[in-house]
């Protein structure tokens, strides 16, 4: 079986990283293809997590990079339409909910080539987002829909899929976690920054709902302005947000908050210790509310809703919204010790990657 693996942005190559890996150690590496469309293509964002995570170089760089939603979308369908026609695959395995996920898909069912799609069912019920929009395409037209929690299962069935293009593997980012937790441990990230295990808070924020918006900023600085006064901040910063905290004028109110290390973006292990030894996390990150609830971390989730509601029936994840006083509230729980305990969903074992090459295998059994 011939196999495209599609990465496109961050939150991917933890996703495709294990499956990889399994392939490998199986001798099959050879019948996949890796195609990166640098939908994200900053160093900071992409190249160290191919280097943290041991991927090979990519068969194929599309040079996408960035636009529009629709600007975005059109490129990656224009430039990976060769690629398949060249390559003749006998499967196109595409993850999560960027917009590569849904261009690739697209072009792939487009060509009658079947497609696997990696952490299907996730809904959030908040078509606003681009990712929400993304997700159900994308399911729509998957032949194999391999889905990392029961509550994505059910979603599907609700849809009208069949259940016999669904299969529950599990969670393959937790694969990538445990893998590679003890190479994180060395990181020397915390003496970098200053701060001492379990003493600290983390801060990541990208979500353009969180960022693009003056005021939503501003209250969620206002929180972080509040919070850091009683515990020392680590935010490693996105390229995105910088750019926002400049452009609405708000970079003297960061520099002002003086328990708050804003750093450069980290790689894929320093950001595992950074949360590993958080004494709690503050992100829209939707990936960051599924390893901390790997680590047993407490996370405030600074949005309205998630497709990853598990992370807070089930793990350390809480929604808090953008107000300051929800986010204060929650955050002094947290610093005050009562705030609850969570624990791992199943299937979260680091055993995905393997359930997920099986799965390709029943294709057309």
């Amino acid at each position: 079986m011939k196999l495209i693996l599609v990465v496109g942005a961050r939150p991917n190559f933890m996703k495709i990283a294990p499956i990889w890996r399994v392939l490998e150690t199986q001798g099959r590496a050879g019948e996949a293809v890796l195609v990166h469309t640098e939908q994200h293509y900053d160093d900071k964002m992409s190249r160290i997590f191919f280097d943290d995570l041991k991927l090979p170089k990519p068969h194929y760089a599309l040079g996408v990079g960035s636009g529009s939603q629709a600007v975005q979308t059109a490129k990656v369908m224009m430039a990976f339409e060769p690629v398949v026609i060249e390559e003749k695959p006998d499967l196109v395995v595409v993850v999560g909910d960027v917009n590569s996920t849904v261009a690739c898909a697209m072009v792939a069912a487009k060509l009658h080539v079947p497609v696997a799609h990696v952490e299907a069912g996730l809904r959030s019920r908040d078509k606003r987002m681009p990712e929400e929009l993304n997700r159900l395409m994308t399911d729509v037209i998957s032949d194999l829909l391999l889905t990392p929690s029961r509550d994505a299962d059910e979603n599907l069935k609700n849809e009208g899929i069949s259940e016999d293009r669904i299969h529950f593997v599990g969670n393959v980012m937790i694969d990538s976690l445990r893998l590679l937790e003890g190479r994180a441990d060395e990181s020397p990230v915390l003496e970098q920054t200053g701060v001492a295990e379990g003493s600290y808070a983390l801060v990541t924020l990208h979500r353009p709902s969180n960022v693009d918006d003056q005021k939503t900023l501003t209250d969620i600085l206002s929180a972080l302005d509040h919070i850091q006064k009683h515990v020392p901040m680590v935010w490693p910063i996105h390229p995105r947000t910088s750019k926002m905290v400049d452009q609405f004028g708000l970079r003297g109110i960061v520099q002002e908050m003086k328990n708050i290390h804003v750093i450069e973006p980290v790689g894929y292990l320093d950001a595992l210790k950074l949360q590993k030894y958080a004494k709690l996390v503050l992100t829209d990150s939707a990936g960051l509310q599924e390893e901390t609830t790997a680590f047993g971390v407490p996370c405030l989730t600074v949005r309205e809703n998630t497709e990853r509601p598990v992370t807070v029936s089930e793990g350390t994840s809480t929604l808090v919204g953008v107000l300051p006083e929800r986010i204060i509230s929650v955050a002094e729980q947290v610093l005050g010790g009562t705030y609850k305990k969570g624990r791992i969903p199943e299937r979260w074992d680091g055993y995905a990657a393997q359930r997920i090459v099986a799965a390709f295998d029943t294709l057309g059994n």
